[in-house]
């Protein structure tokens, strides 16, 4: 949408009120794909990461900046930008005589009314998600939910009275917060409309867990999301496939879906492992600590978890990683790439067949995790 209205702004003439450029709000650099791909609102509560310690991640998507709350004040001043920016799109559209539909025409006339909105990113953050209904809102960045849960009730019900067509708040949280919470505290924020927590799970494996330093045992996993669950929040647990590597895979798989048992999330959603140089856990790849898994090596682990589920899930493998092969001419995705996945049980055996096909396919058109970071050896 938003290169849509770049290339069609030297064609269409105007509505905007020409103040639009200097209006802006904070914005984290990470949300998950169901997040993005469903064209939320990104809303920054917190900075960083509250951990910043797993050695898979290491914080570097936020520079290992250090963690920082936000004031509700501070918080509250950008939903009042993005209602101020909204107000002014939806005037245009009413100029324009699309009686305050957000149409890609309108966002064009904008921006050839007022040219320095081509580097406005929250005017086009604004734009899309109002485009696409406006209806669902994440909040960044990587553990909103360590917010004192009086000032974090604040911000949704303050975000609720400003857009009362919002559907769906979100926002990442560690296993370890979530647990922390009382379960009067998560009833009081789903009610004010915090209605989906992702968490990363990463593995079951209370070994694995302890060697990437995740901070939380496999038991504090399953508090948590037990908890998220009683109090109707809306849970997506994620799994990091090959975390364990080679040696630890069968344990990493069957460790896992027993605690994906105990929770029973609603989403279920796999991140294959990559890791790149800076990270602790490619050191251990450059010392042969950490043997990589081969594409159908991955193929079984993935077997073994969902043999191993018994979940009424859904089971998503929304990430380009997920089992990838070519042939001479285009690549293609063993697993449908929605956010809505498989359902689990009555889906189960189509994942497995799928998994099956992949492991009939020749290993060498299989994509390899290294193709993507640039490793040369395994």
């Amino acid at each position: 949408m938003t290169d849509d209205l770049l290339k069609g702004a030297s064609d269409h003439a105007g509505a905007g009120s020409g103040k639009l450029s200097g209006y802006s709000f904070e914005v984290g650099p990470i949300r998950p794909p169901s997040e993005g791909g469903s064209h939320s609102l990104l809303l920054r509560a917190t900075r960083n990461c509250s951990w910043n310690r797993c050695r898979f991640c290491y914080g570097m998507i936020y520079n290992r900046e250090k963690f920082q709350l936000r004031t509700v004040e501070d918080i509250k001043k950008d939903i009042d930008t993005v209602k101020a920016i909204a107000d002014e799109i939806k005037s245009a559209s009413w100029k324009l005589g699309y009686g305050g539909a957000v149409k890609a025409d309108v966002g064009i006339a904008m921006v050839r009314d007022e040219p320095g909105l081509r580097a406005n990113q929250s005017f086009f953050l604004v734009f899309d998600w109002l485009h696409f209904g406006g209806s669902t809102v994440f909040l960044q960045d990587a553990n909103t939910l360590i917010m004192p849960t009086d000032q974090l009730l604040e911000v949704v019900r303050y975000l609720k009275e400003t857009f009362p067509d919002i559907e769906r708040i979100t926002s990442y949280s560690r296993a370890k917060t979530l647990a922390k919470k009382s379960l009067e505290e998560l009833k009081e924020l789903r009610s004010a409309g915090l209605t989906r927590l992702h968490v990363g799970l990463e593995t079951g494996d209370d070994e694995i867990l302890a060697c990437v330093d995740k901070g939380v045992t496999a038991a504090g996993h399953i508090e948590a999301g037990r908890k998220a669950v009683e109090a109707g929040i809306e849970l997506s647990e994620y799994v990091m496939i090959d975390l364990g590597g080679r040696a630890r895979s069968e344990q990493h798989a069957k460790n896992t879906a027993r605690v994906l048992n105990e929770i029973n999330p609603d989403f279920i959603r796999l991140r294959p492992l990559m890791v790149g140089p800076g990270l602790p856990l490619y050191e251990d790849y450059e010392k042969g600590l950490l043997v990589l898994s081969s594409p159908h090596e991955r193929l079984r682990e993935v077997k073994t978890l969902v043999d191993n589920l018994q979940v009424t899930s859904r089971l998503s493998f929304d990430h380009f990683l997920n089992a990838w092969y070519r042939d001479s001419s285009r690549h293609y995705t063993l697993f449908k790439q929605d956010y809505d996945g498989y359902k689990l049980p009555e889906e189960k055996s189509k994942v497995l067949g799928l998994i099956e096909e992949g492991l009939r396919i020749d290993e060498s058109t299989h994509i390899h995790v290294k193709e993507m970071i640039g490793m040369t050896h395994l």
